[in-house]
């Protein structure tokens, strides 16, 4: 009996090492004009969630789609080679990771597509799916793109493959609907131009398609002039009835007059450094007053974030005059209120020092076990009163986003997916940030907390989704999709039928061309 267990053991492990020398001959016959590393892969083997690690087989950085194209054809030809793509390794479950594949760094491809394109009397920047959002900044002088992330150190492909939402998506919508066109590498190594008219199926699935049909390469944006300043405020309310009330009135107003971003958060009522009052003031000279918080209030409080855009011609009378027009019509505790003014390009890179400041103390390289989720009007006040009024009334140890957005402003057309109901919905962003060097059960706790807001929502039957989602199982999936699961599946079949790209989302099991 041993002398057969030996045996199967010998068998297995020689199978294993002829089908991993089949893998490299197979990379290595790739004539690439850029290069494969099979030495340094730990890089793509981890990602800012922290919570997974698979290593791959080789990592590609391409030098342009040609090259994404020809790894993703050795892939259909290895017997069950997958391929990952990898943008700035911001995902948070292994979203980006391909276990014993192909990881492609699109960040090699930033600098390939960089072109100002007027069309109709409308201005696009032609760009890199591999380019980071600040660098588009940075190019576009003069214009911009006019929907973003608050975090700017992201792929443009990583985050047309989500959604992409910020403060501005109440007014242009998310990322992904700011888009006019893609290049694209399918599942089969093709690469497809793409646009609401030309190869519309494509298109679509892979905005919000969570890289599942195609790697983008190239993305058409839209632009604007850009402002010179922003004058920025928070402004804090006790109770979240009046906090709801007066962000939905600015996202929604009728006559479009409002602020040009409009977000919102919840933050602990005491003086943790973390948590509480001392993250809502916006300049160190500012101090927040605990004595004019309502006594009314409890456990949490929440801070309306808002943005106004001017020119450096404007009369500051003239900007003062609008934001206090909006201002007045607010609820807000009136001696509760912070105002900066900073450049527009500053005010974008506003998350630049908090990344420098979690960099320095070594929270961002610890574990990110982070929850997003998108939950209908209808059911937010429930969520405030189960989750941050109690689950949640000590903080996550990071911020705790939630906002309104305006379905009318999402394309029923592409993959992402909103709750059902109702005109306006909120997103709310759990980003929780570990201490360093933190025990496993610590984000094993967090990790289960996340999972148990998760099951409480649809215990009570809150009209929800999953943003950045993550499931194991693609009966969970099919939850996910819902009405859209037939159409997300056909363009699977059609564009990835052997299901080789973005393997970390674990949708479809890769189909073994060998057997």
């Amino acid at each position: 009996m041993m002398i057969a267990y030996i045996e199967r053991f010998i068998h297995e492990n020689d199978t294993e090492s002829r089908q991993g020398d089949d893998l490299s001959n197979i990379c290595q016959s790739l004539d690439l004009q850029g290069t494969i590393d099979y030495v340094a892969t730990g890089i793509a083997a981890k990602d800012f969630g922290g919570l997974y690690s698979f290593n791959p087989l080789a990592i590609i950085r391409p030098a342009g789609a040609d090259d994404i194209a020809m790894a993703v054809k050795a892939a259909c030809r290895s017997p069950n080679l997958t391929v990952a793509a990898r943008g700035n390794g911001h995902s948070i479950n292994g979203q980006a990771m391909a276990e014993g594949g192909l990881v492609i760094d699109m960040r090699a491809t930033g600098e390939n597509h960089f072109k100002i394109v007027t069309m109709n009397g409308e201005m696009f920047a032609d760009v890199s799916g591999g380019a980071l959002w600040e660098d588009v900044l940075k190019r576009c002088v003069n214009l911009a793109p006019r929907s973003w992330t608050d975090y700017l150190g992201l792929t443009v492909g990583g985050t047309l493959s989500n959604a992409g939402v910020s403060g501005q998506a109440f007014r242009y919508g998310p990322q992904s609907s700011n888009v006019t066109e893609l290049d694209v590498v399918t599942g089969k190594g093709d690469i497809l131009t793409c646009s609401e008219t030309e190869n519309s199926e494509l298109f679509f699935g892979a905005l919000g398609g969570l890289g599942q049909f195609g790697i983008i390469t190239r993305a058409r944006v839209k632009l604007q002039s850009t402002p010179d300043m922003v004058r920025w405020i928070r402004v804090v309310y006790s109770e979240f009835e009046d906090f709801t009330h007066d962000a939905e009135w600015l996202v929604n107003r009728p006559d479009g007059v409002s602020f040009d971003y409009v977000e919102g958060f919840v933050f602990v009522n005491s003086d943790d450094p973390v948590n509480g009052w001392c993250t809502v003031p916006l300049d160190p000279s500012q101090r927040f007053d605990q004595t004019a918080i309502p006594p009314t209030a409890g456990y949490v409080l929440y801070c309306l974030e808002v943005a106004l855009h001017y020119q450096n011609s404007d009369h500051r009378s003239a900007v003062d005059m609008v934001v206090n027009s909006l201002l007045g019509r607010l609820r807000f505790a009136k001696d509760l209120k912070f105002q900066v003014d900073v450049a527009y390009v500053e005010f974008l890179l506003r998350l630049k020092r908090v990344e420098e400041h979690a960099r320095a103390n070594g929270t961002w390289d610890s574990p990110h076990p982070w929850l997003n989720m998108f939950i209908s009007k209808r059911d937010i006040a429930d969520f405030d009163r189960m989750v941050f009024k109690k689950l949640l009334k000590e903080g996550v140890g990071g911020p705790m986003l939630v906002y309104p957005l305006l379905r009318s402003k999402w394309d029923d057309r592409t993959s992402v997916m909103i709750p059902a109901e109702g005109e306006i919905f909120y997103i709310v962003a759990l980003l929780r940030f570990t201490p360093p060097y933190s025990k496993d059960p610590c984000v094993e706790k967090l990790v289960s907390q996340n999972q148990e807001i998760v099951q409480l929502c649809m215990k009570e039957g809150f009209d929800f989704k999953l943003y950045l989602p993550h499931y194991k199982s693609q009966e969970d999936w099919k939850r996910h999709f819902g009405n859209k699961w037939l159409r997300f599946d056909k363009n699977k079949a059609n564009f990835d039928p052997m299901a080789i790209l973005a393997p970390g989302q674990k949708i479809f099991k890769r189909i073994n061309s060998h057997s």
